[in-house]
């Protein structure tokens, strides 16, 4: 079977899935991912095909945090741009062949491309977007709970009215494909009445399925991305981590490309006060100091097992590579689904309270690096937790969903 994975986004974004892609080729199937350009070769090292799609996602990002200080306006262009080429790029790709389409979050465009082809789709997301009264919208900037029921109401109408911009994308799109109009509100009243299938890869014990979600909707385990066929540290990083006590990690995700330099110096200035070595991925490289080296793409589960504690965004797969490694974590999170898996390391002990991204300092980061490094129970219940994680296979359920797919009647 030709299975298309389409993960729009930045790297933490498609990562995943290259383990996903790579457990369904194992179980026969064609695998391609459709992906931006720079993610290309993530995808190749995993063994998988992949599909382009134009737009470059970090200008937004950057915009969004404060990286690039742009007007209202021109963000919106920006953002009008970017879902266009997103929307191209998904047709395109899906167009070179698949017989069933698996979704991230921001893919919602395959859902009316899947339509059109007559194939089934599913959803493969990294972040809980299911309305639900436990938390509020994750990837909304309300940031705060409304309670069960104001959760629950204000995911549906995130669902229901979306931004003026995926309207009118969504529209376009369907008389593009051939396809009668269709609201926002009976596209989601479609999915929730046939019940279309969405597998979330990250664990169930770091963030329990909901109560409240309807059928169809399954939380079951993270999906790794393999390491690439080869790979070994450089001798520099290598040597490094084994010349003396065990390095703290500090990285901040796809944010901190545009503010390199500007983050370095906080983990180095942190580091100095915490009195610690370092593992910094901020976007410099190189040793900066006898005791802190900047690296670039290192597989997580090379490095994380190696360290004293990490200190990162908290997006979903990092967060989950931090808890398989069994080490204490320090989160520092930013937008969108990030506040939430801080709130869940907290809540499941494996890190103290959270520093959010507009409050970090060199001198938060440095007391909390301490903690963490000093305090060992952080490092106990870190590594307790990473036993069962390990033991969880959430690949399987997404296998046997394409699966059943496969042997349904067209």
């Amino acid at each position: 079977m030709r299975v298309l994975i389409i993960g729009v986004g930045t790297r933490g974004d498609v990562a995943p899935y290259t383990g996903l892609g790579a457990r369904l080729r194992e179980a026969g199937h064609q695998v391609a991912i459709a992906a931006h350009e720079p993610y290309a070769e993530l995808v190749t090292g995993a063994g998988l095909e992949h599909r382009a799609i134009p737009g470059d996602p970090l200008p937004l990002l950057a915009s969004a945090k404060g990286g690039v200080r742009v007007s209202l306006a021109a963000k919106a262009r920006m953002f009008a741009q970017y879902a266009t080429q997103v929307t191209d790029g998904i047709v395109e790709a899906a167009e070179r062949g698949a017989d069933i389409l698996l979704l991230g979050v921001a893919a919602s465009a395959g859902y009316h491309v899947a339509e059109a082809m007559g194939v089934p789709s599913m959803g493969v997301h990294l972040q809980p977007v299911e309305p639900t009264g436990d938390f509020p919208p994750v990837m909304s900037a309300l940031g705060r709970s409304f309670g069960r029921w104001g959760n629950r109401a204000a995911a549906r109408l995130a669902f229901a009215v979306p931004s003026p911009v995926h309207v009118g994308s969504a529209r376009r799109l369907r008389a593009r494909l051939g396809l009668p109009p269709m609201s926002s509100r009976a596209v989601y009243r479609r999915r929730e009445s046939t019940r279309w299938r969405v597998v979330h890869g990250y664990s169930p014990l770091v963030l329990p399925r909901p109560a409240d979600w309807r059928e169809g909707l399954e939380v079951r385990g993270y999906w790794w991305p393999p390491r690439p066929p080869g790979w070994v540290p450089d001798g520099v990083l290598a040597d490094f981590v084994g010349s003396g006590p065990p390095p703290v990690f500090i990285g901040f995700g796809s944010q901190a490309a545009a503010r390199a330099e500007e983050f370095t110096d906080l983990a180095v200035r942190a580091l100095r006060r915490a009195g610690l070595r370092g593992v910094l991925q901020t976007g410099v490289s190189g040793p900066l100091g006898d005791d802190v080296l900047g690296v670039g793409d290192v597989p997580h589960d090379w490095l994380f097992p190696r360290m004293a504690a990490v200190a990162h965004h908290c997006g979903s797969g990092t967060t989950g590579a931090g808890l398989r490694a069994g080490v204490p974590a320090v989160g520092l999170p930013a937008v969108n689904d990030q506040p939430l898996w801080a709130s869940r390391l907290t809540a499941l002990g494996v890190a103290l309270d959270a520093i959010p991204f507009r409050r970090l300092s060199a001198e938060r980061l440095g007391a909390a690096l301490h903690v963490a490094v000093t305090e060992d129970s952080y490092r106990r219940r870190a590594a307790a937790l990473a036993t069962r994680i390990q033991a969880e296979d959430g690949a399987a359920a997404v296998i046997a969903a394409v699966r059943d797919h496969t042997a349904a009647p067209r």
